[in-house]
């Protein structure tokens, strides 16, 4: 998981037992599907990276993330600190929804809102969010049209203490696919 093959300085470490415990874990939900990703190379001295999943009952994929954990003793320019949490999340939306002016503000709300949440204390936060509409043309002219939003985010965890950001992203990908609240069950619509 680590970009260098020498020990991992101590806060370093302890993010890494983190993230192997969650990825170890029986999920928080049972659409959530967590794993290792290997982490990019050049942006820190010590990465780390994991990715996940949220599929529908049927094995349907709803949403896909990635979340890599940074650092750096030394820190870098803009992290205000020594640790980096880098967050992406893609899921499809209903046109309808993709349409809505306030979908980027609420996207990012579903983010800060989670990591405020978890009481996983952040400063230094920055973002986009996307939306994207796919049109296929030619021998896929007869596909769908499709429309995504794509979060883009970091931010700097006061702590080394990464449970909580963990946890934060997951729920921003469950809603991001259109989940409801853990422990919250959908009603069927009427006529089902």
């Amino acid at each position: 998981m680590t970009a260098r093959s020498d020990p991992a300085p101590g806060p370093f470490q302890r993010a890494l037992e983190t993230l192997r415990a969650v990825v170890d874990a029986e999920p928080a939900r049972p659409e959530l599907l967590i794993e290792d990703m290997p982490a990019p190379q050049r942006l820190a001295p010590y990465a780390a990276a994991i990715m996940a999943t949220v599929y529908r009952e049927d094995d349907t994929e709803l949403a896909v993330g990635r979340l890599i954990v940074l650092y750096d003793p030394e820190g870098q320019r803009g992290w205000d600190g020594d640790f980096r949490l880098v967050a992406y999340v893609r899921a499809e939306l209903e046109p309808e929804i993709a349409a809505d002016p306030l979908i980027g503000p609420v996207g990012w709300s579903w983010l800060t809102e989670s990591l405020e949440g978890h009481r996983a204390g952040y400063k230094a936060a920055s973002g986009t969010i996307t939306r994207a509409v796919s049109e296929s043309f030619g021998d896929k002219g007869a596909d769908p049209a499709t429309t995504e939003l794509e979060l883009r985010a970091s931010w700097s965890p006061i702590s080394d203490d990464i449970a909580g950001h963990i946890s934060a992203w997951c729920d921003v990908l469950c809603q991001a696919a259109g989940l409801p609240p853990a422990g919250v069950t959908s009603l069927p619509s009427p006529g089902a």
